[in-house]
């Protein structure tokens, strides 16, 4: 047994002793020989993270969504069908029992006393339009004004009620990439709510189609009957109207537009205010600047607004800004394109004044122009005026509409051209603007026209 004890007691003291002797010499030697080895393999990386377990953006839409989805209603539009529809629906209906055309559509009500704001194309043509609200009940509206340009109608329901309403946001402020909500009623689903970014602004659908466009795009989901709803902010703040969407299917492909909330508001209130809509003009023609219009004016800029031309007595003029200068801000607002310029002026009245920041032969300067009432209306592709005092006394007549351009080729073949005057449609004699706006191609029977030499000629328009 003792033999036992000591050679176990042999044994495990030279185990330790070799451990030790290991530890110190050899396994300190190693480290020191590694170290004198290059590290040409090895790629140090840098980077750095956030520990924070909070979300960048709080993305709970709960709130918006409750202050929304009372304030938007479903629009019926009724319609009666026009008795010059094919034979076959008169064979079949009888011309007293044509069938009514219905559209859908949602409106915003931005005041408690029953003011909704919707599209035109939502309201056109109507006999009769039903307001169907959040909680069922139902309405009848009465169109107070509209206008086809901006495609804003405003619309009128009496109610002893005070009515949930939406305020309105400053749509100039918003971003891109911004989290906003659609709420509508696509395909009669009342009260629906989808959530998307702002992808762009300033957008316009078609450059070459004349139009006004000036509107937000969003990726939320918007479909028919989305039309005339609200486009809000995380903070529900109405910061547009949902208008359109591009599409080859019909349907929601990824991409929606809104007029923008200031040009809504600013119609609205115009036809509150006015029974019209008042629309500045800064008195400039030209062109917007790509790449292509720099070479043509021989100029460095891409971006801005080349003037080549002004209206003598207009704000432009009196202000001192003169052919070839470059138009780069408006207030806050860069000119990048001619939707910029002209979808801003849309949010301004006549009177108003604005800050104007032009590049004239590589120096910027700035200059404050009073915009003055637009005096001209496009008409069956004529840019119509009216008549000056001046006009008045020289062609010796007291009613009338001057035509400054002349588009209309099948009118300008039958020897109507620039400086005729129309002085009657329909029969009925015509003085303002206002009175050929919202007259339709399809409702057109005849127009009189008095020529620079003092003779009429009346043109037949029924085919």
């Amino acid at each position: 047994m003792k033999s036992f004890i000591k050679t176990f007691s042999i044994a495990l003291g030279s185990a330790v002793l070799s451990i030790f002797i290991y530890d110190v010499y050899f396994k300190t030697n190693s480290k020191v020989v590694s170290k004198q080895v290059p590290e040409t393999t090895l790629i140090p990386t840098n980077y750095t993270y956030s520990s924070s377990n909070i979300a960048a953006e709080l993305t709970d839409f709960t709130i918006a969504a409750e202050k929304t989805v009372h304030a938007v209603v479903h629009v019926k539009n009724t319609s009666s069908y026009d008795s010059d529809l094919p034979a076959f629906y008169r064979y079949f209906y009888g011309d007293d029992v044509l069938p009514d055309r219905i559209g859908t559509g949602s409106g915003v009500i931005v005041s408690p006393n029953g003011y909704i704001i919707t599209n035109h194309h939502v309201i056109e043509d109507n006999s009769e339009i039903e307001i169907t609200t959040n909680d069922n009940k139902t309405y009848e509206a009465t169109v107070v004004g509209s206008d086809p340009s901006s495609d804003i109608a405003v619309l009128k329901i009496n109610t002893k009620e005070e009515l949930p309403y939406v305020f309105f946001g400053n749509s100039d402020t918003t971003k891109i990439g911004e989290w906003v909500l659609a709420v509508g009623n696509p395909f009669n689903l009342n009260s629906t709510v989808t959530a998307g970014i702002i992808s762009a602004k300033a957008r316009d659908l078609n450059q070459r189609d004349g139009k006004n466009e000036w509107y937000l795009q969003t990726d939320a989901a918007v479909n028919q009957g989305n039309s005339g709803g609200a486009l809000v902010n995380t903070r529900g703040e109405l910061i547009g109207i949902n208008t359109a969407i591009t599409s080859i299917s019909g349907g929601f492909v990824g991409y929606s537009f809104a007029v923008p909330s200031n040009v809504a508001r600013k119609v609205f209130e115009d036809i509150i205010e006015f029974g019209d809509v008042q629309q500045g003009l800064l008195g400039v023609m030209g062109q917007a600047l790509n790449s292509q219009m720099a070479k043509r004016f021989e100029v460095n800029e891409t971006e801005g607004f080349y003037i080549t031309d002004l209206e003598e007595g207009l704000g432009a003029d009196l202000a001192g800004l003169k052919p070839n200068d470059i138009i780069k801000r408006v207030d806050d607002i860069s000119i990048n394109k001619f939707a910029d310029l002209s979808g801003y002026l849309a949010s301004k009245r006549p009177g108003e004044e604005v800050d104007i920041l032009y590049n004239r032969d590589g120096k910027e300067n700035k200059v404050k122009v009073r915009l003055e009432k637009i005096n001209r209306a496009s008409f069956f592709l004529m840019e119509l005026r009216e008549l000056t005092a001046k006009q008045k006394k020289e062609y010796q007549t007291q009613h009338g509409l001057y035509i400054s351009n002349m588009n209309n080729r099948w009118l300008y073949q039958k020897g109507i051209d620039n400086g005729f005057i129309i002085l009657e449609i329909n029969d009925q004699e015509v003085n303002t603007l206002k009175e050929v706006k919202n007259l339709k191609i399809n409702d057109l029977k005849s127009i009189l026209f008095l020529k620079p030499s003092g003779e009429k000629e009346r043109i037949s328009l029924q085919y």
